[in-house]
């Protein structure tokens, strides 16, 4: 991504070059706003590029996140139109499975409740989910097909909504501080190279969120979950279908707890490897290698697709979730500082909704009605107790 500097004050300047700034930048560009994007590393340096590129809707119930969710659908739709093809936008839909009677009789119930929001989602028995996955492993109770989940290849992603914004990108410098004027009021940023002066600043900088609301005086509590993903070798074509999870992952996603929860979530792609996720665990930014959430992927997806007993993994990395106590990210203005704008918390679903999430920031910055109802993410609707500081120790430097 090539860096280009202009001398004009933009009208805002926004701090992450993430997915979710890169979306921020891109609908801001279409609304005709000047834009600059800061990031103390590379594009998709942090979370983003850690990510398996899941663009669910079959993991949210209703709720705001789902209606994020709904909208994120349909603008992927539309950049998948206008993006480059290495964007690997791939419309395959989602199958979640269930063990037993007992879990399908939860995930039909969960399935309901969607529907009435105008998610699609229609039941597979178990002896029809081989015809959608033919490697799937035999005895299970049924499951549920999801037409709308798809994925993206997330570093690629931003990198082309970066581009196609049209905004001033300056990497490899970090914010060190959140200008403000007498009243408060946000003037601009500071950065190692000097001070870039804006009306308005978003911060969009994943799990570190909430150090960079710190050095605009406010608190957010945002901290970060660790998940690690296996990759296996180059696969024939089409061995796994669709985004393929067990019932359990929905459990998983829900749950604030701090222990190694793991639930297999597999997906190919075009380059043939399979993808294996998702844990999650509240251990701080500590980037130790764990054998124990490795061995739990590899088991629970050998247990749902036998056929990948056989097959190497070559490779796992890891990255950390941006996650808030309630599950929900905080979008949008800051009532305690005017011009400070938030787009982050998203936990596991970033990539996913960062369309919308982009849509709506670019909505306030121009003073118009959101795309949706933003209330339920506000910034400002935590207090001070929300935050337990032995989460966020790191050691790499607070602001992107």
């Amino acid at each position: 991504m090539p860096t280009r500097h202009v001398s004009h004050v933009p009208d805002a300047v926004i701090i992450g070059a993430g997915v979710v700034g890169a979306a921020c930048a891109y609908y801001a560009g279409r609304a005709g706003l000047a834009v600059t994007v800061v990031d103390r590393g590379p594009v998709a340096g942090g979370t983003t590029g850690a990510g398996e590129g899941n663009l669910l809707v079959s993991d949210k119930e209703p709720g705001p996140e789902l209606d994020l969710a709904l909208l994120s659908t349909r603008l992927w739709r539309e950049l998948a139109e206008t993006l480059p093809p290495e964007t690997e936008y791939e419309p395959k839909g989602g199958l979640v499975v269930a063990s037993d009677e007992a879990a399908l009789t939860a995930l039909r119930a969960f399935a309901a409740g969607q529907g009435k929001e105008g998610v699609e989602a229609y039941e597979i028995p178990g002896h029809g989910l081989h015809d959608l996955e033919p490697h799937l492993a035999p005895g299970l109770a049924g499951g549920f097909h999801y037409p709308d989940d798809a994925q993206v290849q997330p570093a690629m992603a931003a990198a082309q909504l970066l581009r196609a914004s049209g905004a001033d990108v300056r990497l490899g410098e970090a914010v060190t501080a959140v200008l403000t004027d007498r009243s408060g009021a946000v003037r601009g940023v500071r950065t190692a190279r000097g001070d870039l002066h804006t009306p308005a600043v978003v911060n969009a900088t994943g799990t570190w969120g909430g150090a960079l609301a710190e050095l605009a005086g406010v608190h957010l509590p945002v901290l970060p979950r660790r998940g690690f993903v296996l990759v296996t070798e180059p696969l024939p074509p089409r061995l796994v279908r669709h985004k393929v999870y067990a019932a359990d992952y929905i459990a998983d996603v829900a749950s604030g707890s701090a222990a190694l929860q793991s639930s297999a979530v597999l997906e190919g792609t075009p380059a043939g490897t399979v993808l294996i996720g998702a844990t999650r665990e509240r251990v701080g930014f500590d980037r130790t290698l764990s054998t124990e959430a490795l061995r739990r992927l590899a088991a629970q997806a050998t247990a749902l697709f036998p056929v990948l007993g056989g097959v190497r993994a070559i490779r796992a990395y890891h990255g950390f979730r941006p996650y808030l106590p309630d599950h929900l990210p905080a979008i949008g203005p800051d009532a305690r500082v005017p011009g400070l704008y938030h787009a982050c918390g998203h936990e596991g679903a970033g990539i996913g909704l960062a369309p919308a999430t982009g849509r709506v920031v670019a909505d306030v910055l121009r003073g118009e009605q959101p795309a949706l109802d933003i209330r339920p993410f506000r910034p400002d609707r935590f207090d001070d107790t929300d935050f337990d500081d032995r989460d966020f120790d790191d050691t790499e430097g607070a602001a992107r």
